[in-house]
């Protein structure tokens, strides 16, 4: 019998923290290569945190987080730095430099971490913001655009160096529900055309139903994640109330209006 594929990404037992305060504990999940993978929960039960511990950003309190086998935070920091070149990363509010273009934005990366030509950064450049979307746009600035073509623009720049894996913090957050599924038949399409493992935070039931395959979800007041796997699985057939109530409260919304 054939040995069963190893998780892309796996978290054993982390502990979030900040000094004294403790955000979750006993965090165990894996994510498998090609997995759009959802961090959801309330407000304020360490969704982000839990991402920035993952991109290393931010060190865990204890607990470890495997990529392909290899444990992240135990390994030496020129490792880590190896490792997080495999990471695209769009953050809440896009992140997009104001001062440059959005080809100068994508660009970026490009300059520091490939040997590139001037012409050849420009080209990978206007390729990555044609996959959003965005062609023809090279040469705006960020404030000439909207809220949902920062985060596609976001998203190119996070793209810019073919990354393995993307982590995107709240992509729909401040977006009409037109923009948002846009945003989220992007992310489809970029999964199914490249085979990148994404992992998202988010509360929006829209996004994590229409996209999400593998999900884990934090609870505030326990401190620790309630239930890891199919979203939709979890919503109609999770034992625990608070996981089926976080994703039917959409339904208990429509009913009162």
């Amino acid at each position: 019998m054939a040995d069963a594929p190893q998780p892309h990404i796996a978290a054993h037992d982390l502990t979030l923290a900040y000094g004294d305060f403790l955000i979750q504990k006993d965090l165990s999940f894996s994510i498998n290569r090609g997995d759009i993978f959802i961090i959801m929960g309330g407000s304020g039960c360490g969704k982000s945190t839990l991402l920035k511990i993952m991109i290393g950003l931010k060190s865990p309190a204890t607990g470890e987080v495997f990529y392909d086998g290899e444990a992240f935070w135990s390994s030496s920091a020129t490792e880590r730095d190896m490792t997080k070149r495999k990471f695209g990363t769009l953050f809440q509010s896009g992140a997009l430099w104001s001062s440059m273009t959005l080809a100068e934005n994508i660009g970026l990366a490009l300059q520091q971490y490939t040997e590139l030509g001037e012409a050849e950064i420009r080209e990978v450049a206007a390729y990555k913001l044609m996959l959003v979307g965005l062609a023809g746009f090279e040469d705006y600035y960020p404030s000439e655009i909207s809220g949902g073509m920062k985060k596609r623009a976001g998203l190119a720049r996070a793209m810019a160096l073919d990354p393995e894996i993307l982590f995107l913090d709240d992509p729909s957050g401040g977006l009409d529900p037109i923009s948002a599924k846009l945003l989220d038949d992007l992310i489809l399409e970029l999964r199914e055309s490249m085979g990148t493992t994404v992992v998202i935070v988010t509360h929006e039931l829209a996004s994590i139903f229409a996209i999400g395959n593998n999900s884990v979800f934090l609870d505030p007041v326990t401190k620790t994640q309630l239930a890891t796997g199919n979203p939709r699985e979890l919503r109609d057939h999770h034992p625990n109330f608070e996981v089926r109530n976080f994703l039917h409260r959409g339904e208990a919304e429509d009913k009162a209006a």
